[in-house]
């Protein structure tokens, strides 16, 4: 797929700046909605129709936040190739409606260490749901588009309104950014946890 239409999208981020505008420009061009928690709230509060992820799943949030977004009917529609009849027929099967876009940033863990937080503390700050719903979508960036930091929403609005769509080129460019952030991210963990006694 060259141009991708973006008709429903996944809003679940730590960082809320731009967020608002992001999301009225999303709908004002056609585009469903869905998202969680604090990202939820504050797209609801600026007026905006929201979509609970809890509704597509028909599951709550449990364990604290700690599993929400990790469900078939969410990564169901971030990992199928829309090019693929047989993946499309599936989705049609189990009542998996296929995202178009997942707008994605992670819990501040620098900033969790920073604050000098214990080991148990620092933990509960690595996030589990949004790498994993961040690298689905940039293995899958032929079909669907990856947004991993407010900074590129300027450059996500420009493609949808120049071209009435997301191309396959800018797809790919976000999908090598969003895996080198992750790599980072794991990274910073990884020494966190070296460098701490249990």
């Amino acid at each position: 797929m060259n141009l991708l239409p973006v008709k429903k999208a996944i809003l679940s981020v730590t960082d809320k700046s731009g967020l608002a505008d992001f999301g009225a420009f999303l709908v004002d061009n056609g585009c469903e909605l869905v998202s969680t928690g604090g990202t939820k709230k504050m797209l609801a509060d600026a007026g905006l129709p929201v979509t609970s992820v809890s509704d597509i799943t028909d599951f709550p949030e449990i364990l604290g936040g700690r599993v929400k977004t990790l469900h078939p009917h969410i990564h169901g529609g971030i990992l199928a190739d829309k090019d693929d009849p047989s993946h499309m027929e599936t989705l049609r099967e189990f009542g998996i409606e296929p995202f178009d876009l997942i707008c994605v940033n992670l819990y501040n863990f620098a900033d969790a260490v920073a604050k000098g937080l214990d080991l148990k503390a620092a933990v509960e700050q690595i996030d589990i749901g949004g790498p994993t719903m961040l690298r689905a979508t940039a293995k899958n960036f032929h079909s669907i588009c990856v947004v991993p930091d407010p900074k590129y929403y300027p450059v996500v609005r420009k493609e949808i309104e120049e071209k009435g769509g997301i191309s396959l080129e800018f797809r790919k460019e976000m999908a090598a950014l969003t895996f080198k952030l992750v790599s980072e991210y794991d990274a910073m963990i990884t020494e966190y946890l070296s460098n701490n006694d249990a």
